[in-house]
């Protein structure tokens, strides 16, 4: 299972899932992460093409909690009036591939924007976001 990792260590309201990422590498060694550089195209490979779910970590404004997002809220993600250009490329880039049929199934754990989030409360919704497909490794 892989798990792509969006954030910008360089900006503060934007590194929050960077600074769980080791944290995370040593709680959950059975995930692969993938970090993507601001800017950096999603790359894929087969596993990632044949996955059933698109897994996504990235830091979202508006959220006022930590947030599960699905395809559904993707159009959201290129259209928001609030979005960073970060937002829209990853917004933009996921719509894409959906319509080229690469991706079917996205879920997005948002964290919020300048809201302090305590690695204990992000770790257990992290570990529900990811139990469906970790029961079935």
């Amino acid at each position: 299972m892989k798990v792509f990792v969006f954030g910008n260590i360089d900006v503060g309201t934007d590194n929050k899932p960077l600074q769980f990422l080791p944290r995370l590498i040593k709680d959950f060694p059975e995930i692969h992460f993938v970090e993507i550089k601001p800017n950096q195209d999603l790359p894929f490979d087969d596993e990632t093409e044949n996955a059933d779910t698109f897994y996504i970590l990235d830091t979202v404004e508006g959220l006022s909690e930590i947030r599960v997002l699905d395809e559904s809220s993707v159009d959201k993600l290129s259209c928001s009036a609030n979005s960073s250009v970060h937002d829209y490329d990853l917004g933009f880039q996921l719509r894409y591939l959906k319509k080229l049929g690469k991706i079917n199934k996205i879920k997005i754990l948002g964290i919020p924007m300048n809201v302090d989030i305590p690695y204990s409360s992000f770790h257990s919704n992290f570990k529900k976001f990811v139990a469906q497909d970790m029961q079935g490794s």
